[in-house]
């Protein structure tokens, strides 16, 4: 069983913002994958089915970014889901709007929820996509940047992107992380 996660916040004040990246992409994911999020329950909102011979969930967790941990592990424990079988994607300040880089481990470098992620998992060791989302404009605050919406201009990027985050993530149902991570990686 794979377990994929897209990080964000819920409620529609923050629907299509920059922090909200792994929850649209989770959704364009659902669609392409024809995985209904229909259950809540865990804090997250998620759906499961087969795909390739392998049962998938797909989870939005529902606790607000900087706590997503409380919803992704007792998921995990409830379905017995390892480690080694979970994905999450996220925003990242440090890559040019637009890119993807998938990475076997790693510190939060900053990032709330997957410091949450790491307190509840005791581990930095998860797979990962950070879609990089680039530095706030100068002048401005990381949280307002964040917690803006994406300018016209950065869509233009960003669909590519979730595109690209959207193949590697079904890709990685049924090839090795690795594998994903040279072609996607480039």
């Amino acid at each position: 069983m794979k377990l994929i996660i897209g990080l964000g916040n819920p409620g529609r004040e923050y629907d299509r913002t920059r922090h909200n990246i792994g929850f649209m992409i989770i959704d364009q994911l659902a669609d392409h994958l024809s995985i209904s999020l229909d259950k809540t329950k865990f804090n997250g909102l998620f759906g499961m089915g087969m795909v390739k011979g392998e049962k998938v969930i797909l989870l939005k967790p529902l606790t607000y970014m900087n706590l997503s941990g409380e919803s992704i592990r007792p998921l995990m424990d409830y379905y017995n889901i390892d480690v080694e079988d979970i994905m999450v994607i996220y925003d990242d300040l440090d890559l040019p709007t637009g890119k993807i880089r998938l990475r076997t481990k790693g510190s939060p470098g900053g990032h709330n929820g997957i410091k949450s992620m790491i307190h509840h998992l005791h581990t930095q060791e998860f797979k990962r996509i950070r879609v990089g989302i680039d530095r706030p404009f100068k002048g401005m605050k990381v949280p307002d940047y964040v917690l803006g919406r994406f300018t016209e201009d950065e869509m233009v990027h960003m669909k590519p992107a979730m595109d690209k985050a959207v193949e590697a993530s079904e890709e990685w149902i049924s090839k090795p992380f690795l594998e994903v991570m040279n072609v996607y990686n480039q």
